[in-house]
């Protein structure tokens, strides 16, 4: 049967196989330094497909075995061994670490070079270090994973993507988030419209690593787009001289929220209306409805995986299906996808051609939830009931003129469970992502390559969002709805030499990079919608902007003891007018392998030591969707027309401009250090960084008639980043049957704004931070001297039992008076430091790891606190009561006190993020796993909301995130 089945599979991806049965041997394979066994090791017969792994225990049989024959051994990070058949049933192995690929090879842009060798701060992730569980968004496996990498998870809502900054992100205005590049293509940092996440493309499943570049040094050769650092990620292919390996992967997931916002029940509410004097409690129901309870559900999902892949000696593949389906907490919420990656390799001429092919396309459906019923099941009165008989609105209870009428009261709160369900919001994408990648060795000149990388990113957008004329919330005698198209292409193609040799004299390896790129990104979009009561086509808007890049690398490894390298690119942009339109980046960066010299070199306690230093300068021009540099004029919509006699006449609005408009630049300078101990069970590497922002890309206000509005994006200003990442990592125990390695890292980071006006008034600011309940009002601010993220308060005057006095606040200019001058700058959302350590341990088959990430230093701004006035609950313009925060009953606040301190919260935290357990069961046929992961486990913190971990610092509506527990199967045939 099992012959069979294996043969079906072959057949079925039209591949040979030899069922010529011979001779059978088995063997362990084990390590030569420490004895001990070794999974995974590939075992084939040379020139065939024949061949097999070694189970955990480092044990393998192979079948079909012939004299003259000859066994491979090989395996990452150990140096390949060939023994001949001659008869022998049982084969032992002892391999022996491969120092030229024991020093690990990672992606640096455009090639790559040894961890030994890399002279940038860059950090590579791979696969055995992921977050376990149903990972959807690719970002979560890294979360807590690399120093000065801070991934702030989404909301509750499924396939959402996370947060990514790099070293606190530099700018203001401008894109803060990483360029990512997939296999070579580096992917439209303005996303792609439709999707909850760019990312999700790209399968969890099929990622073999990441490599994060965090200076300039090591970003500078993506120029332009590389100010908020580089993530770079290489998905999984086939392996040469592998054989035939079909795997089935499932991951069944439920999830719950794990707390709610502390809201008034319903005798809460109705105590508090029938205390006040100014209320009438007959406007109140006799329910008692939880209306959190209402909205929220168990959320359910599975993702199911599917791969085959096989490598021959000049041809291997790997091809992979995936089904994810998964809800969310929020009823209605729900994100589809399946996905086909593909990855081809072929090498030709005696391998001095290779070709590789990857493509990844994707079908992704989403129902996206109304995200506003989270805000209603907070402030809708709990003493009403969900479903109305009487009800005009498809039977749900809404708040009515004088509860009599069938005419809603437009001020009111709506239902939060109607808001959801009444609301019909279907979108699909579908997206392909392909790069082709040809490398040639010249064959005039040893050591040379030309490299051709010809990829593109294309995605389609169609959806449709609706509610019926029986909801509350429209107020038309039509069907509310809207129809959307859109298109987004992003083609790419790399041309460019790479030369490496060594020059004997002088005993150096060099490696010289040089080439051109261009890419073009092009978006459109179209649709229709009502208006209010009138069905409106939407005019069609096409945005295209491309890049130029001429780009150059040089390494040198001298006596392989000291390294210098230095790069350049000149980018140039048409979101730019053609005096700026091009730009030079350059970088240099040295090094020196201590551990190579004589006074270390036989060191019994030091096996790794570098010290590294680099300078670079990046850009940034991420300023929009539009041309900043060019005038645009706006189509007037319907009913915004200029009449003329009795004519009237659509007009064209034009769009505020800056034809001055240029790059935004940042200088970073970066020095580190590298270290192990103990033949590396100890390492670790300590860097320390300063970076600055010039011509800083904002929305800054301007004087009226200086422009066509009174808010441009504009180049002002300058900012200031610093900070101190550790990483640490240790084999505790290492042993045949028990080992236990950790891993830490922690982030120290200060961000600056040092200029931000034209001008020089020192008092100078600009509002941010929209808060919910005020229209208009910001709670942040931006201003010289301080964080991007710092808060905008009054500081608030306590009496003696530290209860606040409402209205009371610090004259902080002595003037006798509270007056807006009186308003300071204070805290931040953005923390002093951030910390994850990752615990994996293993004894025989059986795995346990866990995650914890921490944030310390960070403030909130508890906002759905501060919406929490007694006027609030009982003075209403119509006949209705809304619901508050239980803070109430704390403050005694009889007004709104939107901008007082008391209301900045401590947001520190220490999360379990990930706990998982697994077990491999040893059958002879099929490798069997089984895994139990808990997600989001345990939240440790003194955060009086629902969450700690908001990104901007403002914690309103917010989606609550699940706690999920995931059953994870995997079967290897």
């Amino acid at each position: 049967m099992r012959t069979l089945f294996k043969s079906s599979l072959l057949l079925l991806f039209m591949l040979p196989m030899s069922f010529f049965a011979q001779n059978t041997v088995s063997g362990t394979v084990t390590e030569s330094a420490t004895g001990l066994p070794v999974p995974g090791v590939n075992v084939i017969i040379k020139g065939t497909s024949n061949g097999t792994t070694t189970d955990f225990d480092g044990n393998y049989t192979i079948s079909d075995v012939s004299d003259e024959d000859i066994l491979v051994y090989s395996f990452l990070g150990f140096a390949t061994q060939e023994v001949p058949y001659e008869g022998q049933s049982t084969i032992d192995i002892a391999l022996d670490e491969d120092q030229a690929t024991l020093d690990e090879v990672v992606l640096i842009g455009y090639g790559a070079t040894s961890e030994q060798d890399a002279t940038g701060a860059v950090e590579k992730i791979s696969a055995e270090e992921f977050n376990k569980g149903a990972v959807i968004s690719p970002e979560q496996l890294i979360a807590g994973k690399s120093a000065g990498v801070q991934i702030t998870p989404p909301g509750g809502a499924p396939g959402e993507g996370a947060t990514i900054r790099i070293r606190g992100g530099s700018s203001l205005s401008a894109n803060n988030s990483p360029l990512v590049v997939v296999d070579g293509v580096p992917l439209d940092q303005r996303g792609v419209s439709g999707t909850r996440n760019a990312l999700n493309t790209i399968n969890p499943n099929e990622i073999e690593d990441f490599v994060v570049l965090k200076d300039a040094a090591a970003t500078s050769i993506y120029g332009s787009r590389a100010s908020n650092g580089v993530i770079l990620i290489t998905t999984k292919k086939g392996k040469k001289d592998s054989p035939f390996q079909f795997t089935y992967d499932v991951k069944a997931s439920i999830g719950n929220i794990t707390d709610k916002v502390d809201v008034l029940n319903a005798e809460q509410f109705r105590n508090l209306v029938t205390s006040r004097s100014n209320t009438d409690p007959s406007l109140l129901g006799d329910a008692d409805t939880d209306w959190q309870d209402v909205i929220y559900k168990t959320s359910v999902g599975a993702i199911h995986n599917l791969t085959a892949t096989q490598g021959f000696e000049n041809f291997r593949y790997r091809i992979n299906f995936s089904n994810t389906e998964q809800t969310g907490v929020l009823k209605t919420d729900y994100y589809g996808r399946n996905s086909l990656n593909i990855a081809l390799n072929q090498d030709l001429f005696d391998n001095s051609l290779k070709l590789t092919l990857t493509s990844k396309g994707i079908l992704e459906d989403n129902s996206f939830a109304d995200q506003g019923a989270i805000g209603g099941a907070i402030a809708f009165d709990p003493t009403q009931p969900v479903y109305d008989p009487t009800s005009p609105f498809d039977g749900y209870f809404e708040f009515r003129d004088g509860n009599t009428t069938n005419d809603e009261m437009r001020l009111a709160t709506r239902n939060p469970l109607a808001t959801l369900e009444q609301y019909y919001n279907r979108g699909r994408v579908k997206r392909n992502i392909t790069n082709l990648k040809a490398v040639y060795e010249l064959p005039f000149i040893e050591g040379l390559e030309f490299n051709v990388n010809a990829g593109f990113d294309y995605a389609e957008n169609e959806g449709r969002n609706s509610r019926p004329i029986t909801s509350a919330i429209v107020a038309a005698e039509r069907e509310q709805f809207e129809e959307y198209f859109n298109i987004n292409r992003n083609l790419l193609l790399d041309t460019y030499f790479n030369y490496k040799t060594n020059i004997t004299p002088i005993n150096t390896d060099l490696d010289f990079t040089a080439g051109h790129s261009y890419q073009e990104f092009f978006q459109y979009f179209t649709g229709r919608f009502t208006n209010p009561n009138e069905i409106e086509e939407r005019e069609p808007s096409i945005n295209r902007n491309a890049l130029e890049s001429y780009f150059a690398r040089a390494s040198f490894d001298i006596d392989d003891k000291y390294l210098i390298s230095a790069s350049y690119r000149f980018d140039g942009s048409s979101r730019f007018s053609e005096d700026n339109r091009w730009s030079g980046f350059p970088a240099a960066s040295i090094g020196w392998k201590l551990h190579n010299e004589e006074f270390l070199v036989n060191s019994g306690v030091i096996s790794k030591l570098k010290i590294r230093g680099g300078y670079g300068e990046t850009g940034n021009q991420e300023i929009g969707p539009n041309y900043g540099y060019l005038g645009i004029y706006t189509p007037s919509v319907t009913g915004a027309s200029y009449q003329f006699g009795n004519q009237f006449y659509p007009t064209l609005r034009p769009e505020e401009f800056d034809e001055d408009i240029k790059w935004e630049a940042l200088k970073n300078y970066n020095a580190g250090i590298d270290f192990g101990f103990f033949n590396n069970r100890i390492s670790g590497s300590v860097d320390a960084y300063y970076r600055q922002t010039s011509d800083l890309l904002a929305q800054v206000p301007v004087p009226a008639g200086a422009n066509l509005t009174d808010q441009l994006v504009t180049n002002v200003g300058e900012t200031v980043s610093r900070g101190i990442e550790v990483g640490l990592g240790g084999d505790l125990a290492r042993s045949e049957d028990f080992n236990w390695s950790l891993n830490y890292n922690i982030t120290f980071q200060e961000n600056e704004i040092t200029a931000l006006s034209l001008g020089d008034d020192p008092e100078f600011f600009i509002p941010q931070g929209g808060i919910g309940g005020a229209v208009g009002n910001t709670i942040q601010l931006w201003k010289t001297g301080y964080d991007p993220y710092t808060f905008f308060v009054f500081r608030q005057v306590y009496d003696q039992d530290g209860n606040p006095i409402e209205g009371a606040y610090v004259d902080v200019n002595g003037d006798n008076a509270i007056t807006e001058a009186d308003r300071q700058p204070y805290k931040k959302a953005s923390p002093d430091y951030f910390m994850g350590l990752t615990n994996t341990l293993n004894y025989k088959n059986l795995d346990l790891s866990f995650t914890f990430r921490g944030s310390f230093g960070n403030y909130v701004y508890n906002n759905t606190q501060s919406n929490a006035f007694i006027e609030a609950v009982t003075v209403t313009p119509d006949d209705y009561y809304a619901n508050v925060n239980t803070n109430v009953l704390e403050s005694n606040f009889v007004d709104s006190q939107y901008f007082s301190d008391y209301y900045i919260q401590p947001a520190d935290f220490v999360k379990l993020d990930n706990l998982s357990i697994g077990y491999n069961f040893p059958f002879e046929e099929v490798d069997f796993r089984a895994s139990f992961t808990a997600t989001n486990v345990l939240t440790i913190t003194n955060y009086e909301g629902l969450d700690p971990e908001i990104f901007n610092g403002i914690d309103n509506n917010f989606y609550p995130r699940s706690r999920n527990f995931v059953l994870g199967l995997n079967l290897t045939f």
